[in-house]
């Protein structure tokens, strides 16, 4: 590992300490082999003048809920220093306890509430403190005579103790283990199976005494460790598996869950290995990890949705065999699994919760094969990994859990989604929490791309690209919960007799024909789907037909009729499907000004009178047509299948 430093950075900040950890820090935090998704803590200890014009000794350490990679000066909780050195003199305090006294002893009320591990940083005399959960370490450690291997890489320099549970527990054995210590003669201390701190009364010195300690154990482990032979070849995974066994996590859960395919050669190779379920089963990288991981990895059989019932029925047996006081057992749900030959799945209610999990998962893969090469993977034993699960702090931050948007986790696709009401679909959709697959025949769908949002160009009259775009949903969020089936044209006006046999085609293959081969091809996903709804866009024309416009009303009546049918079948699975019949939505791209300006000087209108020609006398907007549609697929709907809704502001010849 190098060193970050860039000496002419650095001189920028020359005699302001805080700006120099805030530095330091992010060089810390671009290393996601030293910190990861928030792991790891930083502290500085400086002068700072009080209201009564005083001096006092205040630690600035990193604050709960900040990333070490972005973290700015106020990110840093002040403390004064000496409460904290008073608070490590005690014999017993509980964690709780330890919060609240650290937080009365901010000289910042607005502050983050300070790391647990305060009274740790205030104990070690240095000025600079850092401290790392690094990957090359903790995998060491995990090995069998991991102590004994990290004593031969560092001898004297660095002090090794035994792991103890974060939190006071942890700072008052430090306190005891370093009373009467040379602390000039450290460069670290290193806690098995937890992480690594560095000190110095200098920034670069303490980053780069920490970049020296990991390096030394990355020699190690490349020295010792043989490098792994050609990647396995990835098994096509069976994608409405996938599906099943998102719906099942999700059951197990509560909640709906969005999942993950990773099949990159490091994932492929580490699920093909022949002792997978043994080596995935005896614990995470670090204990900090089971917060996000829980303490194993599910194992995909030959049944996925069955495996997660098999996780479920573990995770329950080992809450019974720890739980030595009145806890509330956590869900069930696994948070990653190992699939043997497809590769790893990482299970979420968001992308990004999905992201982190994905990204420790694979630290801890790549820490157990280096583990099990130098004779064998050895987390903790499930007793400590459990005490951490249910910490106090962590059961006290669950209780203050607030409502969750109402389609988090949910999987939706919209059809004709660049522009007008498919837009304006895409958009209700992703304020209620749903990730989105965004399709469009327009090349600037791949400019909406986000986290969230998935959009692929696609022209849907060809079933390859929509079989395409379904698979590449699932692999991508675990499945398809709600489909708004939207994509359509408007035929320019043209009485029967003088149809052109093209366009009246046209407007079959896309206002009809490719609706139903989206049903076709997605319905094996919904009747795997969390709560699962097709909304189909209409037409006002449907009930109201308009002289010149039969190739349109003629394919949009058979699009309901196919909806009405799809309702009777699909009924017994739990789908439901409903029809919306829009009218004059004129803020698409097929009204233009010149276009509206016509429209409305032919019924001797203004354009103003003319957008709102309806008994409301309102304008009816894409937007409106959107939050309906998206309504259609939560919880207001849920008891309803086979409607036709109008949003048309009111149209007599519809009533």
């Amino acid at each position: 590992m190098k060193s970050l430093w860039d000496e002419s950075d650095a001189q920028e900040l020359e005699g302001d300490l805080l700006a120099q950890r805030v530095y330091t820090s992010r060089l810390l935090g671009h290393e996601p082999s030293l910190v990861l998704h928030g792991g790891g803590n930083t502290s500085v200890k400086a002068e700072a003048v009080n209201l009564f014009g005083e001096s006092e000794t205040v630690l600035y350490v990193k604050g709960s809920g900040w990333d070490l990679a972005t973290i700015e000066k106020a990110g840093f909780a002040p403390v004064r220093l000496d409460v904290l050195n008073k608070m490590a003199e005690l014999q017993a305090l509980t964690d709780s306890d330890m919060v609240n006294a650290q937080r009365a002893a901010m000289t910042d009320p607005n502050a983050p509430n300070p790391s647990v591990e305060a009274i740790l940083h205030a104990i070690i005399p240095s000025t600079f403190v850092d401290h790392t959960h690094a990957d090359a370490v903790v995998t060491i450690s995990n090995s069998p005579g991991g102590e004994k291997r990290l004593q031969e890489i560092y001898g004297e320099e660095v002090l090794i103790l035994p792991y103890v549970m974060p939190g006071f527990v942890l700072a008052r054995q430090v306190y005891e283990l370093t009373a009467g210590i040379n602390w000039s003669k450290l460069k670290g201390i290193v806690l098995l199976h937890h992480g690594v701190f560095t000190f110095s009364d200098d920034a670069r010195e303490s980053y780069e005494n920490m970049i020296d300690l990991v390096s030394k154990a990355e020699v190690y482990l490349a020295e010792h460790v043989a490098t792994e032979s050609a990647a396995a070849t990835a098994n096509a995974a069976n994608l409405q598996q996938m599906a099943a066994m998102r719906r099942a996590a999700s059951r197990v859960r509560g909640s709906a869950m969005l999942a993950r395919l990773t099949s990159d050669a490091e994932a492929v190779q580490f699920s093909a290995r022949s002792n997978v379920a043994a080596i995935a089963g005896r614990g995470p990288l670090t204990p900090d990890h089971v917060i996000r991981t829980k303490r194993t990895a599910m194992i995909v059989g030959d049944d996925a949705a069955a495996s997660v019932d098999s996780f479920a029925d573990d995770y329950r047996n080992y809450f019974k065999r720890n739980n030595s006081s009145d806890l509330t057992c956590l869900d069930l749900a696994p948070r990653w699994a190992i699939w043997p030959g497809c590769g790893a799945v990482a299970f979420g209610t968001t992308p990004g919760e999905c992201d982190i999990i994905a990204d420790i998962s694979r630290h801890t893969m790549q820490a157990i094969c280096r583990a099990e090469a130098l004779g064998g993977w050895q987390a903790l034993p499930e007793k400590d990994i459990f005490e951490l699960e249910y910490w106090e702090l962590e059961q006290a931050k669950l209780k203050k859990g607030g409502s969750a948007p109402e389609l988090r986790g949910k999987v939706a696709m919209v059809t004709g989604a660049a522009s007008g009401i498919g837009k304006a679909c895409v958009d209700s959709l992703l304020v209620k929490g749903a990730v989105v697959v965004a399709l469009d025949i327009n090349p600037e769908i791949i400019d909406m791309n986000a986290p969230n949002l998935l959009g692929l160009v696609c022209d849907v009259t060809s079933r390859a690209l929509l079989k395409g775009a379904i698979e590449s949903a699932v692999r991508r969020f675990g499945g398809l919960d709600i489909v708004i089936s939207n994509a359509g044209i408007f035929p320019v006006s043209c009485e029967i007799e003088a149809m052109d046999a093209d366009v009246w085609q046209q407007s079959l293959n896309l206002n009809l024909t490719s609706h139903q081969v989206l049903l076709q091809e997605a319905i094996p996903y919904l009747k795997q789907g969390i709560d699962p709804a097709v909304v189909i866009i209409a037409s006002k024309n449907v009930p109201a037909p308009g002289p010149g416009a039969s190739a349109y009303s003629v394919a949009k009546a058979g699009l309901t009729q196919l909806g009405r049918v799809a309702a009777l079948e699909l009924g017994r699975d739990g789908v439901r499907v409903n029809m919306l019949h829009p009218n004059a939505v004129f803020d698409t791209a097929i009204w233009t000004d010149e276009v509206l300006e016509k429209r409305a000087a032919s019924y001797g209108l203004s354009v103003d009178q003319y957008k709102r020609n309806n008994l409301l006398c309102c304008e009816v907007t894409s937007h409106h047509v959107g939050e309906l549609a998206c309504a259609m697929a939560g919880d207001l709907f849920a008891c309803t299948t086979g409607a036709q809704l109008p949003v048309d502001g009111g149209n007599e010849r519809v009533i």
